[in-house]
């Protein structure tokens, strides 16, 4: 009987743990190597990392060569504009915007203005890339797998361009007198106001991209006339531009490229033709004298810069000579890209830290300021923004190249230009308005160097400069005017996808974007 009464309290022990051990047990029982909340300083490094260096590789892929910066001498397809489904800014950036929407919502409900308004920031010049790329895409209801949305629709640009504004002007009103100790932010360092002068900077850009759509005058006399509410870029220092470090996680993806690689591209001839036209030192940094010279890190004879003429055959390219002797063609003799960016494995002189992915420049700035002044939407002088941003292209160069160490000075010391670089006739700023438009167009178009496809997508805009499709072209002796969707969309979103080519237009390269209509 003893024993039978052990045993009845053991099993009612048996049957009633199981009740306790379920007392909190999801909280008990979560994987800390998968939390549902990450941290605000958790994610910020990732939102700016990833689609940042996803933009210094198209540019090297795409922007620099489709607007003529650069040529290849093999693997020529980009230059030849044979462009496929393109899968890049699309992946990486909509995996970095699911991030960006969750800190959104975090930083909401904590109260974290700080965070949410650097969300806010990436998130609009993420879409603007986006948008600006493809034309139509996914946007209001893009990111919301977790709310059963996986096959989005896409928006119309314009309704993309509404949101951008909006994210923006937000996110500097969060950011209005805000001075809190804001952690993971790799772009700025924790500064809010230099977050804020991105913000309303963006914003011009944006306003001037659609100018020939909506007429930008009233909003952009707006954010000028209220520079304590509506800061912007004011030198090179605020510019939003990633820094990197000499090792991991934070270092410069090109310094790690493979040498066959980096050498595929080389200086274009168009580029070597507008910058020896205007006497322009950049030339110096934007290219290394050929192998053949055996002048080293810079020469002082424009001559031992060559380029090479865009979409060529791969035959071609590779033998291209440029003085037109055969016996002298070929790589020793076509100038490689600066040293500034040059890859580890390229040159024992190459630095870690000189270069840097830029997002939106001070001089980039001062050109858009520039136009708008020159075509009324503005009050202000456009000789002076133009002057200025023609100064601030030389001055972060010459910075850069100090910080990428001494073995760079010899290339410092030539990088600024003398007082006749000013008044000589391609640059003064002299001429009709379509003449003194044209030179702003230039100008941005040479400090406009590596960053991402900026170029590329205001070139669409203004058609400064020049660009000529190379004799081997296979687009019809056309230039791209954007990308094709991702084959991943045709695959699985296959009837929005139907729905935005037939609002668009075909899913090829030359279907332009709504805000270009000239």
């Amino acid at each position: 009987m003893k024993k039978l009464k052990i045993s009845a309290w053991v099993l009612a022990f048996l049957m009633l743990a199981p009740m306790a051990c379920d007392d909190k047990f999801e909280e008990v029982n979560q994987n800390p190597n998968f939390p549902e909340v990450v941290p605000a300083e958790l994610l910020m490094p990732t939102i700016m990392r990833n689609p940042i260096n996803d933009w210094a590789s198209l540019a090297w892929n795409y922007g620099n060569v489709v607007m003529q910066y650069t040529a290849k001498i093999q693997f020529t397809n980009e230059d030849r504009y044979n462009w496929g489904p393109q899968g890049s800014p699309w992946n990486t950036f909509y995996n970095a915007l699911r991030d960006v929407k969750n800190l959104i919502e975090t930083s909401e409900v904590s109260g974290a203005t700080n965070y949410q308004a650097i969300a806010r920031i990436m998130r609009a010049w993420m879409y603007h890339v986006m948008t600006d790329s493809y034309g139509d895409v996914p946007f209001t209801e893009a990111t919301q797998g977790k709310e059963g949305v996986n096959t989005p629709a896409f928006d119309p640009q314009e309704t993309v361009y509404q949101g951008i504004l909006a994210d923006l002007e937000t996110a500097n009103s969060l950011l209005n007198g805000l001075n809190i100790s804001t952690q993971g932010d790799i772009l700025y360092g924790g500064n809010l106001l230099r977050w804020q002068k991105f913000a309303n900077s963006l914003r011009l850009r944006i306003l001037m991209r659609l100018s020939d759509r909506n007429n930008p005058s009233a909003a952009m006399q707006a954010i000028l006339n209220d520079p304590v509410n509506n800061p912007i870029f004011e030198s090179n220092e605020d510019q939003a531009a990633l820094t990197y470090l000499a090792d991991e996680p934070n270092q410069q993806p090109l310094y790690t490229t493979r040498s066959g690689s980096f050498d595929e591209f080389r200086l274009s001839e168009n580029m070597e033709d507008i910058l020896k036209d205007i006497d322009d030192p950049r030339l110096f940094v934007y290219a290394q004298p050929t192998n053949n010279s055996g002048a080293g890190v810079v020469s002082a004879n424009e001559e031992d810069y060559q380029g090479v003429p865009n979409g060529l055959g791969d035959e071609e390219a590779l033998q291209y000579a440029p003085n037109g002797n055969p016996a002298q063609g070929g790589s020793n003799f076509i100038s490689r890209v600066g040293l500034i960016f040059a890859c580890r494995a390229c040159n024992n002189n190459a630095s870690p830290i000189g270069a840097q992915t830029v997002l939106m420049s001070y001089a980039e700035l001062q050109f858009i300021l520039a136009e708008a002044a020159e075509r009324g939407f503005i009050t202000g002088n456009a000789e002076t923004y133009y002057l200025n941003g023609i100064q601030a292209s030389f001055d972060y160069y010459e910075e850069r190249l100090t910080v990428a160490g001494s073995n760079y000075d010899p290339i410092r010391a030539v990088i600024q230009p003398g007082a006749d670089y000013f008044t000589q006739p391609g640059v003064a700023y002299t001429g009709t308005q379509a003449e003194r438009l044209a030179k702003i167009g230039q100008q941005k178009w040479i400090a406009l160097f590596f960053n991402g496809m900026e170029a590329w997508f205001d070139w669409r805009r203004t058609g400064f400069p020049t660009i000529t499709p190379g004799p081997a072209n296979l687009n019809n002796d056309q230039v791209p005017v954007r990308f094709m969707y991702p084959s991943s969309v045709q695959a699985l979103n296959g009837e929005n996808y139907q729905a935005v080519i037939t609002r668009q237009g075909a899913d090829n390269i030359n279907t332009r974007m709504w805000w270009d209509v000239d």
